[in-house]
C-alpha cells in the first residue's frame, strides 16, 4: 500500500521531469504478458501431450556374434606332452594353419622315432604272410581237383574190372550148367551100365568106361563150380576195393579241403591283424601330426594359460584362446519376463554403444543422434541363470553399418521400439505401472506372411 501511495504522489513530478527511467521500470500503464505466456506454454504442454510417442523396452547387452565359430576359442591339446617351442605370443595376429607352439611325446609307447617306420614293416609281413597262406589255399584247390579226379580214374578202372567179373560169373554159370548136365547124363548111364552088368548083358570093360566117363563128368562139374566160386569171390573183393579206394580217396580230399580251410581261416585272421595294424599305424600317424597345434582360423591369440619350455601338459589342457578376425557382430541382451512376450523375431531395436557417443530421445527414435539398427535374430525360451531372457539381435541390412571398431564383449544398451502411441498415454502408463502395449512389428509380421505364402 505505501508503494502505491508514493507512486501515485511522484507520478505527476516524473511526468513532469520526463524521467524515463521510471516508465522503464514500473511499466506504469502497460498490460502485462505473463498471462500470455502461461497460456502459451500450457497449450504447448497441450500439444506435446498428443504427440506420437514410441513404447519401447531398454535393456543392457554386451556385443558377441551369431556364429560360435566366430566365438573366442579355446585351443586344448588332444594328446598328453610336453612344450618344446612358442611360435607366437599373447596378442600375435595369425592366419589360418600358422603353427602356435611345438609339444613332444611323455609316454613310452611312443618314444621311438622310427615307431611308423617298424608298424609299416609289421604290415608288410603280415601281408606277405596272407599272400602265403592264400597260395596254400590255391594249392589245396588244386590237390582237391586232382583227387577227385584220380577217384573218377580209379572208380571207373574197378567199374570196368566188376564188369568184366560179371561176365566171366556169367560164362562159369554156363560151364557149371553144362558140367552138371553132363554129370547127370554120365551118372544116369553108368547106373543103366551097371544094371546091365549086373544082368550079364555088359562086359567088365564097358561098365568101367561108363564109371570111367561119370568120374571125370563129376570132377568137371566140381571144377566148374569152384571156378564160379572164384569167380564170385574176385566179384566180391573188386567190390571191396572199389568201396576202399573211394572212402581212401574220401579221406584225401577231405583232409585237402581241411588243409583248405585252415587256409582261409588264417587268411582271415591275417586280413583282421592288418586291418587292425594299419588301424594303428594311422593312429600313430594322426598322433604324429598333434604334436604341432596349428591355428583353426584367422584371429589374434589371447590369453596363453601355460608358460616356459618343457611344462608337463595333460590331455584336454586349455594353451591359448584365440579371437577370431573376421566376426560378424551381434548383440546379447537379457530382458524380463514380463517383457519377453513384446520381442519378436525380425522386430527392430535401437543400439548406444559403449565408447560411441550419443543422443538419445527414447519416445523419438528419429531425432537421435548416434544410434545404431540392429534386428532380433532369436529370442531363447529358456530363463538364463539371472532370472531373465536372452535376445540376441544382428545388425539390420540397408541401415547405418555398425562401427568397425566393436570388440568381442563391449556393452551396449538396446531400445526394442514397440507400438506408436500419445505422450498423455505413454505417462498414464508410467504412472500406473502397466506393461507397454502387446505389439507386433510391420517386419514381423510381413515376414511370417510370406513365409506362409511360400
Amino acid at each position: 500500500m505505501g508503494v502505491d501511495f508514493i507512486n501515485k504522489e511522484m507520478e505527476p513530478q516524473c511526468r513532469e521531469l520526463e524521467l524515463k527511467s521510471y516508465d522503464n521500470i514500473y511499466m506504469v500503464g502497460r498490460k502485462s504478458q505473463v498471462r500470455k505466456w502461461v497460456f502459451g506454454f500450457l497449450l504447448f504442454l497441450v500439444i506435446i501431450l498428443f504427440l506420437p510417442w514410441t513404447q519401447n523396452i531398454r535393456a543392457r547387452g554386451s556385443v558377441t556374434t551369431l556364429r560360435q565359430e566366430q566365438r573366442p576359442q579355446q585351443l586344448p591339446t588332444v594328446i598328453p606332452g610336453k612344450v618344446v617351442k612358442w611360435h607366437v605370443k599373447e596378442g600375435d595376429f595369425v592366419k589360418e594353419g600358422d603353427t602356435l607352439v611345438q609339444i613332444t611325446e611323455v609316454k613310452d609307447d611312443y618314444f621311438d622315432p622310427e615307431l611308423l617306420q617298424r608298424t609299416q614293416e609289421q604290415i608288410n609281413a603280415k601281408e606277405l604272410a596272407v599272400e602265403s597262406y592264400e597260395g596254400k589255399a590255391q594249392t589245396a584247390d588244386v590237390q582237391i581237383v586232382a583227387l577227385r579226379q584220380a577217384l573218377d580214374l580209379k572208380v571207373a578202372e574197378l567199374n570196368n574190372k566188376i564188369g568184366q567179373q560179371r561176365m566171366k560169373i556169367r560164362s562159369d554159370s554156363m560151364e557149371v550148367m553144362a558140367a552138371v548136365n553132363d554129370f547127370n547124363i554120365k551118372s544116369d548111364q553108368f547106373k543103366r551100365m551097371k544094371v546091365m552088368y549086373d544082368s550079364g548083358v555088359t562086359s567088365m570093360v564097358q561098365l568101367e568106361q561108363r564109371n570111367q566117363a561119370f568120374q571125370e563128368s563129376s570132377a568137371k562139374r566140381t571144377s566148374a563150380e569152384i571156378k564160379l566160386g572164384n569167380a564170385k569171390q574176385e566179384m566180391f573183393r573188386l567190390q571191396l576195393e572199389l568201396n576202399g579206394e573211394i572212402q581212401q580217396y574220401n579221406e584225401k580230399i577231405s583232409k585237402a579241403q581241411g588243409d583248405k580251410f585252415q587256409s582261409l581261416s588264417q587268411v582271415q585272421a591275417g586280413a583282421g591283424d592288418i586291418a587292425k595294424l594299419k588301424n594303428q599305424y594311422m593312429n600313430y600317424n594322426v598322433r604324429s601330426g598333434l604334436y604341432t597345434l596349428r591355428a583353426p582360423q584367422a584371429g589374434q591369440v589371447v590369453q596363453a594359460k601355460k608358460s616356459g619350455i618343457g611344462e608337463i601338459l595333460k590331455e584336454g589342457d586349455v594353451l591359448v584362446e584365440i579371437i577370431p578376425q573376421d566376426v560378424e557382430y551381434a548383440v546379447e541382451m537379457f530382458v524380463k519376463p514380463v517383457d519377453l512376450p513384446l520381442l519378436s523375431k525380425g522386430q527392430n531395436v535401437r543400439f548406444l554403444f559403449d565408447g560411441f557417443p550419443a543422443i538419445v530421445f527414447s519416445g523419438w527414435p528419429q531425432a537421435s543422434y548416434g544410434t545404431f539398427s540392429g534386428e532380433i535374430a532369436a529370442v531363447e525360451s529358456s530363463v538364463a541363470t539371472n532370472g531373465m531372457f536372452r535376445v540376441l539381435v544382428k545388425e539390420s541390412k540397408g541401415e547405418k553399418p555398425w562401427p568397425k571398431q566393436l570388440k568381442m564383449g563391449a556393452g551396449a544398451q538396446g531400445i526394442a521400439l514397440l507400438k506408436d502411441v500419445p505422450v498423455w498415454y505413454e505417462l498414464w502408463r508410467n504412472i500406473n505401472g502397466f506393461p507397454p502395449d502387446y505389439y507386433k512389428s510391420e517386419n514381423t509380421e510381413d515376414k511370417k506372411s510370406t513365409a506362409g505364402k511360400k
